[in-house]
């Protein structure tokens, strides 16, 4: 399992599909943030991290600019990380509450993060057909990790999961702590969990606050129970 994993982590580590966001991801990493000036930016597409036996898949929308982009580890270098991994840590599934570089020493347990897009992109919006391009890296995750519970950070990675489990249903809305039970056919069965993603335009506004997301944490271990 571990093998399959990097392998497909070396594949969309050279992954160039989409001219948009090989420019822009190239541009961010050469001009840096002042911040940074004296960092050697990633500069291309961030792969999953973690415990490649995890049972909770955790799925994102794209690499920060000066976060992921810069480091090379999903969420990791910005405020979305330093949101998010104090509540994994928290929670049990991550070693460390504190994370800021790929040799920081974060390891995850029972946990794998993911994102819709590989990518940085321009505005933080990635385009439909980017979305798609991306697609089969996700499916890939699923049929190899095979999750028990699949944590959506924000609308558009819950849109995708969707649309990769052939999934229309009207009843089913996006709502911060909502679960849905996908029961596919080419898919391993999994419970859906929706959560607000850990941007600052969430945690900054009390759209998301700690309490409510360190309540997604503890929802997500009663359904491995």
């Amino acid at each position: 399992m571990p093998s399959q994993l990097e392998s497909l982590n070396t594949e969309i580590i050279a992954c160039r599909k989409c001219p948009r966001l090989v420019a822009w991801r190239e541009e961010v990493a050469r001009v840096k943030r002042k911040a940074y000036r004296d960092q050697e930016y990633w500069g291309k597409p961030v792969p999953g991290f973690g415990d490649p036996k995890a049972r909770v898949l955790v799925v994102g929308l794209a690499p920060g600019a000066h976060g992921s982009n810069r480091t090379g580890r999903a969420f990791t270098g910005d405020a979305s990380g330093g949101f998010l991994y104090p509540a994994l840590h928290k929670a049990g599934f991550a070693n460390q509450a504190e994370v800021v570089s790929r040799s920081d020493g974060l390891r995850l347990k029972d946990l794998y993060i993911t994102a819709v897009a590989r990518c940085v992109p321009p505005d933080n919006k990635p385009s439909l057909e980017e979305l798609k391009n991306c697609q089969p890296y996700l499916e890939r995750e699923l049929e190899i990790i095979k999750p028990k519970v699949i944590v959506c950070l924000g609308r558009i990675a819950y849109e995708r999961i969707l649309k990769i489990f052939s999934i229309r249903d009207s009843s089913m809305k996006f709502a911060h702590g909502a679960t849905f039970d996908l029961r596919p056919s080419n898919f391993q069965p999994a419970t859906l969990l929706c959560s607000y993603h850990p941007s600052q335009q969430n945690t900054l506004t009390g759209k998301l606050t700690v309490k409510m997301f360190d309540d997604i944490w503890r929802k997500t271990e009663d359904l491995l129970k």
